[in-house]
């Protein structure tokens, strides 16, 4: 990992109230056993009541685990491909995809190779893309009405910098390995203050 490119101070957040639901809570709540998949008999199949929040018909498997790293930096590249590895082993699935999505709009998941100067050029080329020290309605204080946190940084450019980046890579699973390209690396990518970061890593297949 690697925080090449600093601009600024950090803030310091107040605690705010939690949202109804978060995507933390779906591990834990009855929404686990929602209907993913229909049975040839038309019956639902469901994740079971276990740890492993795995469902499963006719050898077909969705398996998914909600994961969380703590970032220090920002722009911050932070490889992630062996925990991607760990939970596709977990699956059991030989052949499918996994899908790696990040739960925040100023986080993102890329592919790309992970070598010290690349990643400084790539946070440089973010911040030539939406620079920090540039005027963003989103941080003007003075007229924004929704979704104002106490003592919020100013993240307008972390929100533009995530637009060029996305949020999510899906890649295929063959013989339970990821099927990545020699140089090819998973990577999410802290765009804004430290914090803890989660991201879903769902894997189908059979």
């Amino acid at each position: 990992m690697i925080g090449p490119l600093r601009i600024g101070s950090q803030c310091a957040l107040s605690p705010v109230e939690p949202p109804t639901k978060t995507l933390s809570d779906i591990n834990r709540s009855p929404r686990s056993a929602k209907s993913l998949l229909t049975l040839a008999d038309g019956k639902p199949a469901t994740y079971a009541d276990s740890p492993d929040r795995r469902v499963s018909s006719d050898g077909f498997t969705i398996y998914r685990e909600l994961l969380s790293t703590e970032t220090s930096d920002a722009p911050q590249f932070i490889d992630i491909t062996s925990r991607v590895n760990d939970v596709i082993r977990a699956s059991g699935v030989s052949d499918g995809q996994a899908l790696v999505y990040s739960t925040h709009t100023t986080c993102s998941v890329i592919i790309n190779e992970n070598e010290p100067l690349l990643l400084k050029d790539m946070a440089h080329y973010l911040e030539r893309q939406a620079p920090k020290a540039m005027y963003y309605g989103h941080n003007d204080f003075a007229i924004r009405t929704v979704s104002v946190r106490p003592n919020e940084c100013p993240n307008g450019h972390s929100h533009c910098q995530h637009l060029v980046l996305g949020t999510s890579e899906t890649v295929p699973i063959i013989n339970s390995e990821l099927l990545l390209g020699e140089f090819q690396k998973i990577f999410l990518v802290e765009l804004d203050e430290p914090k803890v970061r989660e991201f879903l890593v769902q894997v189908s297949g059979l």
